[in-house]
């Protein structure tokens, strides 16, 4: 985010507290669409990304008196969103509606699993749709911190910093969330990965 759009976050923000509902308006107008984005990717389908939005901006009205200027309101908003959707998440079972593949490209250094959408051909759709099942069983299996972490890290692309700032953890706890996630993860998958290559 620019200093330009922090600084109007600030302005928009202090004129909220103060009272005034238009400013609360334009701020959820300004972030209502990465909201969905992370929503969406957590719970799967679109009405349950609308309420995790719609729940989000409730907590975020119902708590703005006690927000600091000096925060970051997108990362405040975020963390309010990431948990409102795992709560939602909690109260399913997580059934991802959106079609995806599994390739490996393995590094290093960032130990990753890379989840790619795609849009599969005919003898492709048998396969994508186990390939489905196996990722809602493999991500049901995750803590809510390693889910939070995996879907920040693989499917938000956020840094290591911001997922530590977002979830209230230190690095060595955020790195060590991701990597049990992807390990738990390659476990779950394995055999499928081994397929699709």
């Amino acid at each position: 985010m620019s200093a330009e759009s922090r600084n109007e976050d600030a302005r928009l923000v202090a004129l909220a507290q103060a009272g005034d509902r238009e400013a609360f308006g334009q701020l959820v107008e300004n972030h209502s669409r990465s909201l969905f984005a992370l929503a969406f990717r957590v719970t799967g389908n679109e009405a349950d990304a609308d309420e995790v939005v719609q729940e989000t901006f409730l907590r975020a009205f119902r708590s703005l008196k006690n927000f600091e200027s000096r925060s970051n309101l997108g990362t405040w908003l975020y963390r309010i969103a990431m948990n409102c959707a795992l709560d939602q998440k909690d109260r399913e079972k997580w059934d991802p509606k959106y079609a995806v593949a599994i390739s490996e490209d393995p590094d290093p250094k960032e130990n990753q699993v890379q989840l790619q959408a795609r849009q599969p051909d005919q003898e492709q759709q048998i396969f994508s749709g186990q390939i489905q099942k196996k990722i809602g069983e493999a991500m049901s299996q995750l803590t809510k911190t390693e889910r939070a972490a995996f879907t920040m890290r693989h499917l938000e692309g956020r840094s290591i910093d911001e997922i530590c700032s977002t979830l209230g953890l230190k690095t060595n706890a955020a790195k060590n969330s991701i990597f049990r996630a992807v390990q738990k993860m390659r476990t779950a998958l394995g055999p499928m990965m081994a397929v699709a290559r």
